[in-house]
């Protein structure tokens, strides 16, 4: 998952103030293979989508529906049955039988022998959203489903359930949509049925088991449909703009060239026959997703991302976003734990690993753009640096491992964000230590082709044993910078790793934007007047100081919005967007009295450490830093 840095960012700031496998007992049921269900999206009510599930004969008497608590890639509860009404179940004739709702997502049908099929409507989330999700009130935007007249994101885990001994079962879907909408999914189609006054088509997929429902998400609708190929792999780009400010020919452009630059990169890493690209455009309007980022699943993403984006800006948040979704194919398609493969969607463990899965996936995202040269040098070190930035703001003592094996509990949970930053510095670290050991022949990408190689997408690793088989992989000085620095809690010294490959910090006038100060937010939330202020840091951002912008004044509106905590995500995210030359006008509020800037846009600049070339690096460092850069 990429939750966009202002999502998280700015919802941390409000917040402050983005296993063991069940085995099917024999006695359980008369299996019937495969579990059919069907969502109407012809039939809708009130905003919500009805559904039916068929899943054979039980020869039990209790029996239990779960929609997911959690699904993979989020880690936060999401409580999917929260948007479930009137679930029913029925016997062969057709007549109710006893159910009883047991927690937020699960219900207990009784005469369970008798059951032909449950029955509920379906509310989506993207009409409920808030805060974009983030602190586990509603789903992330890109978790989350949407039903509207024009557009159904389809996260399949918000609409279809499980019973607890038949999460291994197959299932047959079979959506009902009008014959005029287009229908994307990489889900296997094994019928499609046009109905006789030709209105309504109804497509029926195949998934082998649960997890494939969860896996692959589906859009429907008026999109907006491009498909490209990146070696063998078929990619399907699909589109939904509401004011059709932005097509899929266009962002096409841009995905190919990314995507065939990653490709390279790669190498001989191939997991997937089809990968899809699900972007949703918000307008902005009260009931559209504010949550903007993206989710990623083993064969796709879906991302979601503000329609008012200029063109250039949603290019560079598509490939910054995209990419690291789709370096996912890496990790954790090809290299999983077990807490990942028998993934439990009401009880989930997670894997001490997402230093690896989300933190060297981020790293690959943010390399292979200078790798590739998509960006030059300099603006690689400028994004490392900006890592650093933030990820000293967050707790850098606290051992990466316990993070992520509890990551949905406090003190952990507010410290996730950080897999983005310190796992990505991670990476880094250990892909510098393999060039040095190795004469600059093995890095990062090389180790995970190795780890692929060893277990694949059908093969888990022991979580406990991760590190001690990396260390066999590649060299003791790996082991020792993992246990010391991502299981132990020693703070890393970036610049020993960073004079490895001659390079050095000097401190200088730097550009940054308007809410920030190099990767630093400038306001915070006053929980006791519920209003956002500006930061001491205001003084250091040029744009705020030379318009008189002072230490906590409360902002009160941005271009005519009232700012709220409600909205501050959907705003600031417009102002993380505002270029120079752009005419803006901010209301401010300081100690009662209105300050009004009404100005142009001019760049702004803060001051900070920039990462340069030394120029008195060996030859053996030079060498050091091509192959890291370049190799």
């Amino acid at each position: 998952m990429n939750k966009s840095i202002l999502t998280t960012a700015i919802a941390a700031l409000l917040l402050t103030s983005c296993s063991t496998t069940k085995k099917t007992g024999v006695n359980d049921l008369a299996v019937q293979t495969p579990i059919e269900t069907t969502l109407n999206l012809t039939t809708i009510n009130d905003d919500k989508v009805p559904v039916t599930v068929n899943p054979g004969r039980f020869t039990v008497e209790k029996v239990t529906y779960r929609l997911p608590r959690v699904v993979q890639g989020t880690y936060s509860v999401s409580d999917f049955g929260k948007y479930i009404d009137d679930f029913k179940a029925y016997d062969y004739n057709g007549n109710e039988l006893p159910v009883k709702k047991i927690d937020t997502n699960s219900w207990e049908i009784s005469e369970a022998k008798k059951l032909d099929k449950v029955a509920y409507w379906v509310n989506d989330t993207f009409d409920m959203e808030v805060t974009g999700g983030i602190g586990g009130e509603i789903p992330f935007s890109p978790a989350g489903t949407n039903i509207e007249a024009t557009n159904y994101v389809l996260n399949l885990h918000g609409f279809v359930g499980y019973f607890d001994s038949l999460k291994k079962n197959q299932y047959k879907l079979n959506v009902i949509s009008p014959a005029g909408f287009k229908r994307t999914s990489a889900l296997q189609v094994v019928d499609t049925k046009t109905s006789e006054d030709g209105a309504t088509v109804t497509s029926s997929y195949f998934a082998p088991r649960y997890f494939d429902i969860t896996d692959n998400p589906m859009f429907y609708g008026e999109l907006d449909v491009e498909e490209f190929k990146v070696g063998d792999i078929k990619i399907v780009l699909s589109v939904y703009s509401p004011t059709k400010k932005h097509s899929a020919a266009k962002i096409k452009e841009v995905m190919e060239k990314m995507m065939q630059a990653q490709k390279a990169y790669l190498g001989s890493i191939n997991s997937t026959a089809r990968y899809d690209i699900y972007l949703y455009l918000s307008d902005g309007t009260e009931k559209a997703p504010k949550g903007f980022g993206a989710l990623e699943h083993h064969t796709s993403t879906v991302v979601v991302l503000p329609e008012a984006m200029p063109d250039n800006a949603l290019a560079k948040s598509m490939i910054d976003v995209v990419s690291h979704e789709f370096f996912h194919i890496v990790t954790p398609l090809s290299v999983h734990s077990e807490d990942v493969h028998y993934f439990d969607y009401n009880q989930p463990t997670f894997s001490k690993h997402l230093w690896m899965y989300e933190g060297i996936t981020e790293y690959f995202a943010t390399l292979f753009q200078v790798n590739q040269g998509l960006v030059k040098e300099d603006e690689f070190y400028s994004k490392i640096m900006g890592k650093i930035k933030t990820a000293s703001s967050m707790n850098d003592t606290m051992s990466f491992t316990e993070m992520s094996e509890n990551v949905l509990d406090e003190p952990y949970a507010s410290q996730y964000y950080n897999v983005y930053q310190k796992g990505a510095l991670i990476g880094m670290c250990i892909d510098i230590l393999m060039r040095e050991e190795s004469g600059g022949n093995r890095g990062i990408l090389s180790l995970m082709k190795e780890l692929s190689l060893k277990y694949g997408k059908n093969k888990p690793f022991e979580d406990d044993h991760l590190i001690e088989e990396i260390t066999k992989m590649t060299y003791p000085s790996i082991g020792e910078f993992l246990n010391t620095h991502v299981v132990g809690t020693t703070p890393i010294n970036y610049n020993e790793f960073f004079a490895k490959a001659g390079l050095m910090l000097e401190e200088s006038k730097i550009k940054t934007n308007y809410i920030q100060n190099n990767g630093a937010i400038i306001v915070r939330a006053d929980e006791a007047t519920q209003t956002i202020r500006f930061r001491e840091a205001v003084k250091d951002n040029s744009f705020w100081a030379e318009n008189g912008a002072q230490p906590n004044d409360a902002i009160k509106e941005v271009d005519g919005v009232v700012l709220t905590k409600e909205n501050a995500n959907q705003v600031f995210s417009q102002m993380f967007m505002w270029q120079p030359g752009k005419e803006v006008e901010v209301k401010l509020d300081r100690n009662g009295k209105e300050v009004v800037i009404k100005t142009i846009l001019t760049q702004s600049y803060t001051k900070g450490s920039s990462l340069k070339e030394n120029p008195n690096a060996t030859q053996k460092q030079k060498e050091l830093r091509q192959a890291w850069l370049k190799g």
